[in-house]
């Protein structure tokens, strides 16, 4: 790829050659000359690679949109312009294929019992809910008056309920970023892109049907009118360009106790948001969070299964596992959001849905307790030494947070009050 240094000097030759041509060869040639100096100013805009630095590692996530900004761009805008694309945030050091290779066939030879009992938790096409079973029929004589009778109802919702709403839907919406996730992992990833094993159908049909959350929040959001789509759409790009760091090192015994941590959160956070909507008398939107929240359940059924098999063929890699996950800290998918503007923007949702008990540190401990009661980890046998530490951490872990989080709660100032970009930067308490 040429770089813009390049670019600019071609550009600037082609200026020079248009004006001699208009004195020696006439207008026509000059015509055609500048002609194909739009073609390449057009392709410098298509292609952002040209406004590389010339010294710019394509492979740093320190990549600057340099191409962007415009010689009439004050020097505060060309500032803000030339955030780089991730957020400006550590990621952690990156571990990879952590399993032990032999362990690869461990879930090969498990394809027949996902095909048996996973799969069943997936629904048929046909059979599934679309997001155009809640939302105003745009083939309707009844159309217009449908959407002023949704945007009625939206007035109705505080900010706070709004920005949560937001941040639960671009969590959905980077779905991409989950698919290319479960793709890492060793023994269980989609070889092909469309592999007939029984893990990588799961993964794709997984995918399809998680798919419809965002695209109905999404729709629901944008005719509602409260919120800015524009900051909104700008976020989901950041998010998906950033990616996500669970740090489940491409080891699915990682990543199946993650998605198990995830999918009940989920299940959750979106309950919470359908009792929020139908205490402020949207009836309609409590049921769209509802259906959601119902999705995830199953999908949590599906995950937690896989993770109760591991205990079953192999407990002591699986609690150690459990443990290492839990040591790490479970981070939520979208920890890495970022709108452009707000550099502790995912912070601040995650207070605000503290702050409305959407999604809270409480949460994060009952999901752990939860899980520790459905594996039975207390009553686990045969474990080596490091298998018995394992288990005593990992089930004396929700008291000690909950403990924790009381006496942050005792030590906590006076919330404060922020923008929030997703709402025209109207101010919410924290």
């Amino acid at each position: 790829m040429r770089s813009l240094a390049n670019v600019n000097l071609i550009i600037n030759q082609l200026f020079s050659f248009s004006f001699s041509l208009v004195f020696s060869c006439g207008a026509k040639a000059a015509e055609m000359a500048l002609m194909k100096l739009n073609s390449l100013s057009f392709q410098s805009q298509l292609h952002p690679s040209f406004g590389l630095p010339p010294t710019a590692n394509p492979r740093s996530p320190k990549i600057v949109m340099a191409s962007t900004l415009r010689s009439s761009t004050s020097p505060k805008e060309a500032e803000k312009l030339k955030k780089p694309f991730t957020p400006p945030r550590e990621v952690h050091v990156q571990v990879t294929h952590s399993m032990p290779p032999q362990k690869i066939e461990l879930f090969k030879s498990l394809e027949g019992w996902a095909e048996e009992n996973i799969l069943i938790h997936l629904k048929p096409v046909e059979k599934c809910w679309q997001p155009q079973d809640f939302l105003p029929d745009p083939a309707s004589d009844g159309f217009y008056e449908q959407v002023k009778e949704l945007r009625e109802r939206a007035k109705e919702i505080p900010d706070e309920y709004f920005v949560v709403l937001v941040g639960d839907m671009i969590t959905e919406e980077a779905l991409p970023t989950y698919q290319t996730m479960l793709n890492t992992l060793d023994g269980v990833r989609d070889e092909t892109g469309a592999s007939p094993t029984s893990w990588a159908v799961w993964t794709r049909a997984w995918t399809a049907e998680e798919n419809r959350h965002g695209d109905l929040l999404n729709k629901y959001l944008y005719l509602c009118g409260r919120v800015d789509m524009r900051q909104i759409e700008k976020t989901i790009q950041y998010l998906i360009g950033s990616g996500m760091d669970p740090r489940t090192e491409n080891n699915p015994y990682l990543g199946f106790i993650y998605t198990s941590f995830q999918e009940r959160a989920t299940f959750i956070s979106h309950g919470n948001t359908a009792r929020h909507a139908k205490g402020h008398g949207d009836l309609k939107l409590a049921q769209i969070c509802g259906t959601i929240a119902a999705d995830e359940k199953r999908h949590e059924t599906a995950y937690t299964k896989v993770t109760e098999k591991l205990f079953e063929i192999d407990p002591d890699g699986t609690i150690m596992s459990f443990a290492d996950m839990m040591r790490k800290k479970i981070s939520m998918p979208a920890h890495l959001m970022y709108d452009g503007k707000d550099d502790n923007l995912f912070e601040n949702f995650s207070s605000v849905a503290q702050r409305l008990g959407v999604y809270t540190a409480k949460d994060y401990a009952d999901i752990l307790e939860f899980l520790v009661g459905r594996w039975n980890l207390e009553k686990l046998t045969g474990l080596s030494g490091e298998g018995r530490k394992a288990q005593d951490y990992v089930c004396g872990l929700a008291p000690r947070i909950r403990r924790l989080e009381e006496r942050a709660a005792a030590r906590a100032k006076q919330a404060s009050t922020v923008p929030f970009s997703w709402i025209f930067d109207r101010k919410v308490d924290l």
